[in-house]
């Protein structure tokens, strides 16, 4: 078996494989595993990425299983803050969402007694949450399922059942407007640190109960560090994986994938072939446009580039800082005034989302220093704009190709980048004194980084946006004929593309498309948790309840108010690169 991408869903689908007596290859474009879920050092400071919370990291639910078949949590120490997020907004008040219900209810309440109903009822929510989860579906897809599994399935909600009916048909925007606070109307958009337009309530509902039930913080190591683990797992299971390798076309004979043409002209052969790569560069330059049924073809030649129907790009910066910020919280989604935007090109929404990383992750930063990740949604054209290279420019160095180096994109492009670390460490200098006196290293990226790095759509991570036409198009069309394209056999396709969602969607992935290729071979799937290491132990770490009202320590109103997966990148201050 190949599969193309080293990324979390190609190593998982590597796993599985491996675990079922398959012989793998995984080809990976860049020098490390990971795709999206990375992190990279610049001086002596390692900044992370990818996770900000992972789900299933914690006991109680199918996710967590799937990541000790995985190796990717034994040993380490899980960590759990207890406010999901903080939404601050102009006028200096905040909101701390707690995710354990009955805390964040009182939170609420203390902030507007005038909203009781609303947030009663959502703190119920998660309540009943919490308890779905232990039923919530993630071994096997369904559409592999027997009818007796379907109800027992369809049953085992029943006590849920209203719960996730009604928060499956009322959009948070809606919601929100009941509230009568105008802090918390708004601040509820932002629970999952951005802003998600077509997000109906029930993801809020999900990923708080996760929370609650420490089943959704970050792990010890990173993102990277998580990666690493899959990947000593699929070696240990004896698959192999070549790095610096670029798979330009899928090969087909007869109807029948056959193997994988790489860059620089070798070929490889396999029985099976499976794409964990971007969704469109697969079917449409891979297989060039062959395969494609009337779902496939308008997904990916017209409905992929109507406005909502991507994930939208990041762009990030990250300050290594030599100065600890002690007062700096885990997780702020800032509500920005217009001032506060002028320089940030591409913003979606007036927000941005602020972490001080070091309290995910004290161990990819000097003693005594801090590392602030900033982020905000954005747009792929206003980049592509100001660019005057190719995307992507492969060398060769040590006789190697080489397919993610910088590529020098012109002095607009880097100004434009520079905009955006002179404008975020101004802001962020207002609230932290002395923070832009601190700063060592700085690094920018953009969605053309994303695009660089991983080779994804328009920058788009982590693929279709949920809860819309193409997501839901592709569901269907997975649930009914399978991860695979008509008339072609033995290809399947794997990774959020073809799951949609996160990073526990990318590792069920693996695992489902696997299920798929023994029942297609008549063999029965089998998966086993990785004993190797301890299991993982788990850590709750008080964020600090907020004053009396929520005002930030030094804001006395709107005189003193402001002036949520992303890629690798040079630094803003020495590299003009992407």
């Amino acid at each position: 078996m190949i599969i193309i991408g080293g990324g979390l869903s190609g190593l998982s689908t590597g796993c599985y494989a491996r675990m079922n007596g398959y012989q793998t290859q995984v080809f990976e474009m860049h020098e490390i595993p990971g795709g999206s879920c990375t992190s990279w050092d610049r001086s002596d400071f390692t900044f992370d990425w990818c996770v900000s919370w992972l789900l299933g990291n914690g006991p109680g639910n199918e996710m967590y299983q799937i990541w000790l078949e995985l190796g990717a949590l034994q040993g380490k120490e899980m960590r759990h803050f207890d406010a999901f997020n903080i939404v601050r907004g102009q006028d200096g008040r905040a909101v701390y969402f707690y995710s354990e219900p009955d805390r964040l209810e009182a939170h609420l309440l203390d902030l507007s007694p005038a909203d009781a109903a609303p947030v009663r009822e959502f703190c119920q929510g998660i309540r009943t949450f919490r308890k779905a989860l232990a039923v919530y579906p993630f071994l096997k897809p369904v559409g592999l399922m027997s009818r007796t599994e379907r109800w027992r399935m369809l049953a085992s909600f029943i006590p849920y059942f209203n719960t996730v009916r009604k928060s499956l048909s009322v959009l948070m925007t809606d919601y929100a407007r009941r509230f009568r606070d105008p802090l918390l109307r708004e601040a509820f958009n932002f629970i999952l640190y951005e802003k998600h337009p077509a997000f109906p309530v029930l993801p809020f509902y999900f990923q708080l109960a996760a929370h609650a039930n420490q089943s959704a913080g970050v792990p010890e190591g990173g993102s990277l560090g998580l990666v690493r683990s899959v990947e000593e797992r699929y070696r240990k299971c004896g698959g192999e994986i070549t790095y610096n390798a670029k798979v330009e076309e899928i090969l087909v004979e007869r109807d029948r994938a056959v193997g994988v043409r790489l860059s620089d002209g070798r070929e490889f052969r396999a029985d099976i072939v499976v794409s964990a790569a971007d969704g469109r560069t697969t079917v449409m330059e891979l297989l060039k446009g062959r395969y494609l049924n009337d779902t496939y073809r308008r997904l990916y030649t017209s409905l992929i580039d109507e406005p909502g129907q991507l994930m939208p790009g990041y762009v990030s910066l990250f300050l290594g800082l030599r100065k600890p910020f002690p007062e700096g919280d885990p997780c702020t989604t800032y509500l920005l005034p217009e001032r506060a935007t002028s320089g940030l090109l591409g913003m979606r929404c007036p927000s941005m989302n602020v972490q001080f990383r070091t309290r995910h992750y004290p161990e990819l930063a000097p003693r005594e220093s801090t590392v602030v990740y900033v982020t905000y949604f954005s747009d792929i054209a206003p980049w592509r704009a100001l660019r005057e290279g190719p995307e992507q420019s492969p060398r060769v160095r040590r006789g190697e190709e080489l397919h993610t180096l910088p590529v020098k994109h012109g002095r607009e492009y880097t100004a434009a980048k520079r905009r955006v670390r002179n404008g975020v460490v101004s802001f962020l200098d207002e609230r932290f004194p002395g923070l832009s006196d601190a700063v060592a290293v700085a690094d920018v990226s953009t969605p053309l980084t994303q695009v660089r790095y991983t080779g994804v759509h328009n920058g788009a991570f982590p693929g279709w946006n949920p809860f819309v036409e193409g997501a839901e198009t592709l569901e269907k069309e997975i649930k009914k004929n399978g991860p695979v394209l008509p008339g072609l056999s033995d290809f399947y396709l794997s990774g959020v593309w073809a799951t949609i969602g996160g990073l526990i969607r990318a590792a069920a992935a693996g695992r489902h498309v696997m299920q798929f290729i023994c029942r297609d071979d008549g063999l029965e799937f089998t998966a086993e948790t990785d004993d190797s290491a301890p299991p993982p132990t788990q850590r709750i770490i008080p964020v600090g309840p907020p004053p009396r009202h929520s005002r930030q320590a030094g804001e006395s109103g709107p005189a003193a108010a402001p002036a949520p997966g992303p890629a690798l990148s040079g630094s803003a201050l020495t590299d003009p690169a992407t």
